[in-house]
């Protein structure tokens, strides 16, 4: 089973930088996705980046690309996803999920099975 758990989100200030971590355990790294989604309040869910087990394939939504890097330390199990010059806007739920099988581009939340509980990132002076 799959189990998921993010970490590293906080308090930060427009143009800020943070990095968020997800752990995982429970299932075959060597075939496993991981992304990374956001929801704000009152809002969707919102795809934000992608990364394949070798790290070598890695994707990110338009409103992040140039600011957002993911990464991956598969000897540690870990995910990351590092934000820099974070905006107002974008104060969310950051959770990191598995697919339970085929997935596209742009990320779709039904594509995805397992999840983390999420970390609250929040910008603001």
């Amino acid at each position: 089973q799959v189990q998921l758990v993010e970490s590293g989100g906080g308090l930060v200030q427009p143009g800020g930088s943070l990095r968020l971590s997800c752990s995982s355990s429970g299932f075959r790294s060597a075939v496993s996705v991981v992304a990374w989604f956001r929801q704000a309040p009152g809002k969707e869910r919102e795809g934000v980046s992608v990364i394949n087990y070798s790290g070598g394939s890695r994707r990110y939504a338009d409103s992040v690309g140039g600011r957002f890097t993911i990464s991956r330390d598969n000897a540690k199990n870990e995910i990351y996803l590092k934000m820099n010059s974070l905006k107002p806007s974008e104060p969310a739920v950051y959770y990191c999920a598995t697919p339970a099988d085929t997935w596209t581009w742009p990320l779709s939340p039904s594509h995805f099975s397992a999840w983390g509980q999420g970390t609250q990132v929040t910008v603001s002076t």
